[in-house]
């Protein structure tokens, strides 16, 4: 099949687009490359088409989405920092450009993956939060929601899309991804912490350090993707993708430092010195990941200390 990837050259988007040239696909990369990088594409750059260019651009679009045979959205402004710092920039992105996408892939019918987040959940604090959990978010003029907003919009309109115009679409939401080819600098805290350790400096931890996360292999999140969108019981349906296994932001600071034989301190920072005024965060945040393991067969299989093994080697490197 040929694929257009959005986003095609960043964390996410490069391990699938690696995954689908190894299993034979063709594959059209459109990305602007805020966040992503055309060194995580230098083993495959010569056997895929590398577009520089943005998902605002309905031209653009268009053009590509007429030629392939299936739509993979990954581009999106992310990451908290970037989140917080640039709102408006992140909402027109999130919201505008998968608009685009969508309308595009609906004019010539070509079925969809559209990547959302655990970020819609918002503050709900259930455990575990299954896909039709409600959506429990602050204030609409805190930037720190603004992600939230327009990623649930953003699965509005591929649903709604579904529903209405039978366009054929699938949405996976993420639950903290990670592995080797990102970085911390968006805040994503474990390369963040694996690149402190490795240096031998302090280890920032947010907040109380009490927050629980779970934290899935990107190898993992690739296998569950791309059963998603090879299935047809996949069509018009939502799956959490990730891992169920839980640790506090402290432990994992402490796991960081055992895993790499670091001489690290860890050092906690008030969110008023990390983040602009009116930031919140969430205490827990596990997916339950039954919908995806029953109907498909998914079921992560790389633990932590594998997760920062290989995020160290890859910094190292």
């Amino acid at each position: 099949m040929r694929f257009l990837i959005t986003g095609g050259s960043g964390f996410i988007g490069s391990h699938l687009v690696e995954t689908l040239v190894a299993r034979g696909d063709e594959v059209v990369i459109i990305d602007n490359q805020s966040t992503g990088s055309l060194n995580n594409l230098y083993n495959i750059e010569s056997k895929v088409k590398f577009i520089a260019g943005d998902i605002l651009d309905t031209a653009l679009l268009e053009k590509n989405i007429s030629e392939v045979d299936y739509v993979v959205h990954l581009a999106a402004a992310l990451g908290v920092l970037n989140i917080v710092n640039k709102p408006l920039q992140s909402l027109k992105t999130n919201i505008q450009g998968t608009e685009n996408v969508l309308e595009w892939a609906d004019k010539f019918r070509k079925p969809a993956l559209i990547a959302s987040t655990s970020e819609v959940y918002g503050k709900n604090d259930k455990v575990p939060l299954n896909e039709e959990d409600d959506r429990i978010i602050g204030h609409p003029l805190k930037s720190r929601w603004s992600y939230s907003e327009a990623k649930a919009v953003d699965e509005s309109l591929a649903y709604f899309y579904y529903l209405e115009n039978k366009l054929p679409i699938r949405i996976v939401r993420f639950f903290n991804t990670v592995g080797p080819r990102q970085v911390g600098q968006y805040g994503m805290v474990v390369p963040r912490f694996v690149t402190a350790a490795l240096r031998n400096e302090p280890i920032h931890v947010y907040g109380s350090g009490d927050q629980i996360r779970c934290f899935c292999h990107v190898s993992d999140a690739i296998k569950a993707l791309l059963l998603v969108i090879d299935s047809e019981k996949a069509i018009g349906q939502v799956f959490n993708v990730g891992n169920n296994q839980q640790i506090s932001i402290m432990d994992l600071a402490k796991k960081v430092i055992e895993v790499t034989g670091s001489k690290s301190e860890i050092k906690k920072i008030p969110y008023s010195e990390a983040y602009p005024a009116g930031f919140e965060d969430m205490q827990r945040r596990v997916p339950d990941i039954s919908k995806i393991r029953n109907l498909l067969g998914w079921s992560p299989e790389i633990g932590l200390e594998q997760i920062i093994r290989d995020i160290a080697d890859f910094h190292r490197s």
